[in-house]
């Protein structure tokens, strides 16, 4: 399998195939050495996993872990202001998306109950209600507006904020400072301006819920005395961050793609049953949270390569989403698509804790924008649209729309 290839200098980023495409030096490795050396600025030699098998066989393998205080985690771009690490981060509590069993599953296990299937089930009339709110809101604009603002950021901020009991006259401070967060060069300590402003509402946050607990799922967790303060807030960190950013990048980007596939688009109208498969097919068409990071606790083979102890692992879970070997003509978005074994949610004990709530609001948000919106278009040039090139979490960062006509 091993082929020689230059190993990159740093990850390659450039969106050089496309708005939806990977870059095309991830492709090209993922087709020539899936499990790939890869040189950190500061010169930490580490690997990057491009292969749809190779990737999910690594999040299944515990012994790469996700904890950043047992060792040296490198970042494969440069930081303005960053240092070059030298020494494991300390663990932040309560962020379980940075922990190894036992302590994510116990963690975890508070969170299950309140994501079920079945609860998520009987939130969805009120998540449609939502989504139809901001639709009534929209229809009474003159186009163009900008479908990021008027929509795709609403919709999962109200969501999430009524889940987790956030006042949402309190959005801006949060969306203000998530967005800053995941800024990919934003200077380091900006960055952690940025976090330390939402930790701190956070923990306020959850210590009134504690004190006056409501019915949501911040109150159900504060509820719980053997976890401290820091781990509620750090938790609460971790689910409002997770719970709108991506979801509002999928609704924004999913449109943006459907819309630049216009007999796609026609065969959901034509066929709304299509909807559900239609959006896994955009989760993996997409993959908007694409890169995640493991430590190699010890000496592992993956792919017909050794990945030494103490290696930082990029992975790509945008590029194996496209890869040849699991999906037939991966670079062609098909509604029709079974798109089944994608891994935009994840893979093993990490997967997406809140993955059937994003595909009710993305099921939600898309049927009611195909169905309002009956010529829906792009008011600007295609390529003229910002793209979040710049941001941890892809997406656009405003999409310009315009209509003629809008049906009930």
């Amino acid at each position: 399998m091993t082929q020689t290839v230059p190993v990159p200098n740093g990850l390659p980023m450039e969106r050089d195939a496309g708005p939806f495409a990977p870059p095309r030096a991830l492709s090209r490795l993922r087709e020539v050495r899936p499990v790939s050396p890869l040189r950190f600025p500061g010169g930490h030699e580490g690997w990057l996993v491009t292969g749809h098998e190779e990737v999910r066989r690594l999040l299944a393998d515990t012994r790469f872990s996700s904890r950043q205080d047992l060792g040296v985690l490198h970042v494969p771009y440069e930081v303005p202001g960053m240092p070059v690490p030298t020494e494991p981060s300390p663990q932040i509590p309560g962020v379980f998306i940075a922990m190894d069993p036992p302590d994510h599953t116990r963690m975890r296990r508070r969170l299950t109950g309140a994501f079920t299937v079945r609860r998520m089930k009987e939130l969805e009339e009120s998540i449609v209600l939502v989504a139809e709110r901001q639709l009534d809101a929209m229809a009474r604009l003159t186009p163009p507006v900008d479908l990021v603002e008027r929509f795709a950021l609403p919709v999962p901020s109200l969501v999430i904020c009524e889940l987790l009991g956030v006042p949402y006259e309190d959005r801006a401070t949060f969306q203000t400072n998530t967005a800053a967060f995941l800024v990919r060069d934003q200077a380091f300590d900006e960055k952690m301006a940025a976090y330390g402003a939402m930790t701190s509402y956070l923990a306020e946050l959850v210590t009134r819920k504690r004190a006056e607990p409501g019915d949501d799922i911040l109150s159900d967790l504060a509820r719980q005395e053997d976890l401290t303060v820091e781990e509620l807030t750090g938790c609460a960190f971790l689910l409002l961050l997770a719970g709108h950013e991506t979801t509002v990048n999928m609704l924004a980007l999913g449109t943006f793609a459907l819309l630049e596939h216009p007999e796609q688009t026609a065969a959901l109208r034509a066929d709304p049953e299509l909807l559900p498969g239609a959006v896994e097919e955009l989760m993996r068409y997409l993959s908007v949270a694409d890169i995640f990071y493991r430590y190699a606790t010890e000496d592992i083979e993956l792919g017909g390569e050794t990945i030494g102890a103490g290696s930082t692992v990029v992975v790509s879970l945008l590029a194996a989403n496209r890869d040849p070997r699991r999906f037939e003509n991966p670079d062609t978005l098909d509604v029709r698509r079974a798109a089944r074994g994608h891994l935009a949610f994840g893979h093993g004990v990490h997967q997406c804790l809140g993955q059937q709530l994003g595909r009710i609001e993305m099921r939600a948000g898309f049927a009611g924008l195909l169905r309002r919106f009956p010529d829906l278009s792009l008011a600007i040039p295609a390529d003229e649209v910002p793209l979040r090139t710049d941001m941890n979490i892809y997406g656009v960062h405003e999409l310009p729309v315009t209509w003629t006509r809008t049906a009930p």
